[in-house]
């Protein structure tokens, strides 16, 4: 295990200055869409739904015809105000896969008929350092999200996501979804997948090297199964016994149960590395003595109040890092996506139709779903409240 893995090369690459021209919709020939969807009107409205205008395919653009839409916890946190100012109408989602139903005149990559996925990302500003290092998650002007972002190459338009009949979005930001896989249970991977995916090949996760995996939601299933797919052993912390016989069945090698003292004991300097997927404050110390000298713990979960302080003396003693990860670039998304083709993963999902949506949101608070939910789009039906897009 190798902290500070290169990512992949970058798959974006430097554009035209924003001041220069760009071709219009009338320029690159085509006209925009009216699509179904899904979204909220307000705070409180709940998903209903909405017409989506979608617009014309620029020369760099791929307009894809969506089939699946999974639905991640920050979907129920955006679409309900949780996390301060919204505009509204709000479309959600961002782990979309479909196929690609016209492309503009630059385009190569990508011909109609295609399997395409995209995730929580459709711009960035291309020209920073972390951009042209593959790195567009960490835009230091900022990424645009998929859903409930200004698009400003596209007169500031807000984002409209995956809830959706189809959408339109540049080249750099499409990937190839590999044919071999479930096509939707492939969707939580380009966000839960992705999520987990990328502090694993950053330390260099291999085979001899043992993995924790704290909780086991939607983004720690898949850590279990992409850490056992690059050899790794698995260790789950969790602090519910009900979790025990699932995450054995998703590929676990032990689970420890966090509360017994014991246990937790036994567990000192086991550890390589920690993949901590909770979303709730809880304290990490006991969790930093199960690591090794070397070892890291890498935060996911963003809770949404103050975690317990951390004892520096217990990062000290042993070298120990803490850090975080947000998602991943364009060309590490692709490269996890292969990966999973190569090894057979995906994401064990709940299939939803239109009308349980709201439904399924509650279930997602209440932590009611293995592991994840995805839309069938094709159980939408066009509204005539509109969403600009």
């Amino acid at each position: 295990m190798t902290p500070g893995r290169p990512v992949p090369p970058p798959l974006a690459h430097s554009i035209p200055a924003a001041d220069e021209p760009t071709a219009t919709e009338a320029e690159a020939g085509g006209t925009g869409v009216r699509a179904a969807a899904y979204g909220a009107v307000s705070g409180d409205s709940g998903l209903v739904p909405l017409t989506v205008a979608r617009r014309a395919p620029k020369p760099d653009d791929v307009e894809i015809a969506i089939e699946f839409c999974g639905l991640c916890h920050s979907d129920v946190h955006a679409t309900r105000g949780e996390w301060g100012g919204q505009a509204y109408p709000l479309v959600p989602g961002h782990e979309i896969v479909g196929t690609v139903s016209r492309t503009g005149s630059n385009v190569t990559g990508f011909a109609v008929g295609d399997r395409v996925g995209v995730g929580c990302m459709v711009d960035s500003c291309r020209e920073c350092e972390s951009c042209l290092d593959g790195l567009e998650q960490y835009c230091e002007n900022g990424m645009t999200g998929t859903y409930g972002a200004k698009d400003r190459r596209n007169g500031d338009a807000i984002t409209q996501g995956g809830y959706s009949s189809s959408i339109v979005v540049d080249r750099r930001y499409v990937l190839r979804v590999p044919e071999s896989l479930d096509p939707a249970a492939v969707a939580p991977l380009l966000c839960a997948g992705v999520t987990t995916f990328s502090p694993l090949r950053h330390f260099d996760v291999e085979e001899g090297d043992v993995v924790g995996v704290v909780g086991l939601g939607g983004l720690g299933h898949m850590a279990v199964k992409l850490a056992k797919a690059m050899g790794a052993k698995v260790v789950v912390f969790t602090t519910s016994e009900s979790k025990v016989a699932a995450a054995l069945e998703l590929g676990a090698d032990e689970v420890v149960l966090s509360r017994d003292e014991a246990a937790m004991a036994a567990a000192n300097r086991t550890i390589d590395l920690i993949i901590d997927t909770v979303a709730a404050p809880h304290d990490l110390n006991p969790l930093f003595r199960t690591l090794r000298v070397d070892g890291a713990l890498f935060q996911l979960g963003l809770p949404s109040e103050a975690m317990p302080p951390v004892n520096p003396g217990a990062l000290i003693r042993r070298r120990i890092a803490y850090a975080g990860s947000l998602i991943g670039g364009i060309a590490e998304t692709q490269e996890m996506l292969d990966f999973c083709a190569e090894h057979g993963v995906v994401a064990d999902i709940e299939m939803v139709a239109a009308d349980q949506l709201n439904e399924a949101y509650d279930r997602m608070v209440a932590g009611d779903v293995k592991y994840r939910f995805v839309l069938d789009t094709s159980t939408l039906q066009a509204a005539d409240q509109e969403a600009d897009a």
